[in-house]
């Protein structure tokens, strides 16, 4: 279907609640949405694509054609959409990374001798399952933490069939394992120490530190003073474990914080899981950053909860979405309870939020590359300036004191880059007087005037201009472009009451606002302090030039050496005009010496007849 027909069939949808499922040229799902009323929501991406973000544009590029499902209410909906994004994966919809899974693991204590492993899912056996927990990864750790504490096998023997076969192996030499393996262990033994296993999943540090504290003692009262030392570092190893807080966030959260943060390029979905108050586990899901924040955390919500297996009580969340209500419906007809969806407004569940919110910023920041962190700001720009993405910025300043040595200086950054070779300053030329709009008038007539006339230092057009000044600043410099019959984007950059750039303005005097966003904010304040430091550095050199000229400057064979050593010698230009031609020869040759003497002697006589 074309673009025009793919809209003409949205607005003939109903205002009715349902699921709409965008397909390619192959018939490939690429996206599934929800809607209150679909023919409102699917209409909306054939209507203004210019406000679409890039990856929207670029999705509704890919249409061939789409099917609805008109639902009976919009909890119906909610449960048909998450179906479908589990079923289809779609490309544009943001995803979970469901590739890391939500491993549990499994203890059976009817076994003679039991170990602990990790599995994908719970089995109705009887076994006791610990989880789900964030990742294998932090699975395997949690396994290590527990086998290392209580000093359990970890190699690939099998018990009671390889009791008293080989000699211990290198885990027992390294004290990290008690030799289970050996003939004078007893399988009650191993049970016990597994039952303290058991108890540490479940979170019962204290109970089991009060189990190892009981069997220390009465070892040393026993006089067994091996066994007491080896059972005193098991106490300490069950104790520092605690303090870790290394449990299963699924087993013993009741309360997770989400948070939500972006760069220019990325976003960051992150949940936070507290149990009384403790920090247990974190979780991320790394994403490019979308259009709407409070859509993607919704749809990042739905599938976080719904592939668990479990929810806690309260979950808090960063900012309202859509379809809360809904979903916690959704997750009390799956899990036979409902945890309270809740955004705090006080006290210290903000600050959990906050927290949450930071520590998604920081990961989020972590992995945006500098080039996707400037190419995505310059996107952004382009998009509050409704224009493409500028590649070449050319930014413009005047530099003078009480009107004297008047200059102006050309900035150019590229891709969001300073490009300095492609710099320029200029002097402006039969200026009399502070005039800023005069000169600036000027400059961009002789630089665009390069530009017509095909000068390869100016060859480059812009593809946007920046005017350090306002309103009247930009009005003068789009008259002068249209002096020469071009056209370029042109924006004032106006300063606050610290000297920094806090919005661009229009020709029209309509301001933009900048300092709501600190990548744009940080770009253009990066672009105006250039453009001031490389003006007045110019004027500077200029006025430092004028200040050390001399008299002595015009005389042929007088260079700055000997203008130098004549002015050590006579102290002052009036000395040295009053000096004989031999004074002069004991420090310059001949040649100089006369060039001098002759200059003062021919300056004099002028100044006589003059008189006369």
């Amino acid at each position: 279907m074309t673009f025009d027909e793919l809209k003409e069939k949205a607005l003939t949808l109903p205002l009715e609640p349902g699921v709409y499922i965008m397909r390619d040229k192959v018939d490939t799902v690429i996206y599934v949405g929800k809607a209150k009323k679909l023919k409102n929501r699917v209409s909306q991406y054939f209507q203004d694509t210019v406000s679409h973000s890039p990856k929207t544009r670029l999705m509704v590029s890919k249409i061939h054609h789409f099917d609805v499902s008109v639902a009976a209410s919009e909890f119906e909906a909610l449960v048909l959409e998450c179906s479908l994004i589990k079923r289809y994966m779609p490309k544009y919809n943001i995803l979970l990374k469901d590739d890391k899974g939500y491993p549990y693991l499994r203890l059976d204590m009817k076994e003679p001798y039991p170990s602990i492993t990790l599995v994908n899912k719970p089995a109705k056996d009887g076994a006791d399952y610990f989880g789900p927990y964030g990742g294998r990864a932090v699975t395997h750790d949690v396994m290590e933490a527990i086998r290392l504490t209580l000093k359990l096998p970890g190699c690939r023997k099998q018990f009671p069939r390889d009791i008293g076969k080989d000699r211990p192996c290198l885990n027992y030499h390294m004290n990290q394992c008690a030799g289970w393996c050996q003939e004078n262990k007893s399988c009650a033994e191993y049970r016990e120490v597994m039952l303290q296993a058991r108890q540490l999943l479940q979170g019962n540090y204290k109970a089991v530190a009060e189990q190892i504290r009981t069997q220390m003692l009465a070892a040393a009262d026993n006089l067994e003073f091996e066994l007491a030392a080896s059972l005193r570092d098991r106490l300490a190893a069950v104790e520092n474990l605690g303090q870790k807080q290394l449990v299963t966030a699924g087993t013993l959260a009741d309360t997770d914080v989400v948070g939500y943060g972006e760069t220019e390029a990325k976003a960051c979905f992150a949940v936070l899981h507290f149990s009384g108050g403790n920090l247990l586990d974190k979780e991320y899901e790394v994403f490019p950053r979308p259009d709407d924040k409070q859509e993607a955390v919704s749809s990042l919500l739905k599938q976080f909860y719904l592939s668990r297996g479990l929810a806690p009580k309260r979950v808090l969340l960063p900012f309202e979405t859509e379809d809360s209500e809904l979903f916690a419906q959704l997750l009390e007809q799956q899990y036979g309870y409902r945890p309270k969806l809740h955004v705090p407004q006080r006290g210290d569940n903000v600050r959990l939020v906050e927290l949450a919110c930071k520590n998604a910023y920081e990961e989020a920041q972590r992995v945006t590359g500098k080039e996707e962190r400037v190419s995505a700001t310059l996107v952004l720009l382009g998009k509050m300036l409704a224009m493409d993405p500028p590649g070449r910025i050319e930014s413009y300043d005047i530099s003078n004191i009480s009107g004297t040595d008047i200059v102006a200086s050309m900035v150019v950054f590229q891709d969001g880059a300073p490009r300095k070779q492609a710099y320029k300053r200029f002097k402006l030329e039969g200026m009399t007087g502070q005039d800023d709009y005069g000169a600036m008038r000027q400059v961009l007539l002789r630089r665009f005037g390069h530009y017509l006339a095909g000068d390869p230092g100016f060859a480059s057009p812009p593809d946007l201009l920046l005017i350090d000044g306002g309103v009247t600043h930009a009005k003068t410099a789009l008259a002068a472009l249209e002096t020469l019959e071009l056209r370029f984007p042109v924006f004032g950059m106006v300063k606050d009451d610290r000297h920094r750039t806090r919005a661009l303005v229009t020709p029209e005097g309509e301001e933009i606002r900048i300092d709501n966003n600190q990548a744009i904010f940080s770009l253009i304040g990066n672009i105006q302090e250039e453009t001031h430091r490389f003006a007045i550095t110019y004027h500077r050199q200029l006025r430092s030039k004028r200040l050390r000229y001399s008299e002595l400057d015009e005389i042929p064979g007088i260079g700055a050496k000997r203008k130098q050593e004549l002015l050590r010698q006579f102290k002052s230009l009036a000395a040295i005009g009053q000096a004989s031609l031999p004074e002069l020869e004991r420090i310059l040759p001949r040649n100089a010496a006369a060039a001098v003497y002759q200059h003062f002697r021919e300056k004099d006589k002028t100044v006589a007849d003059s008189e006369n």
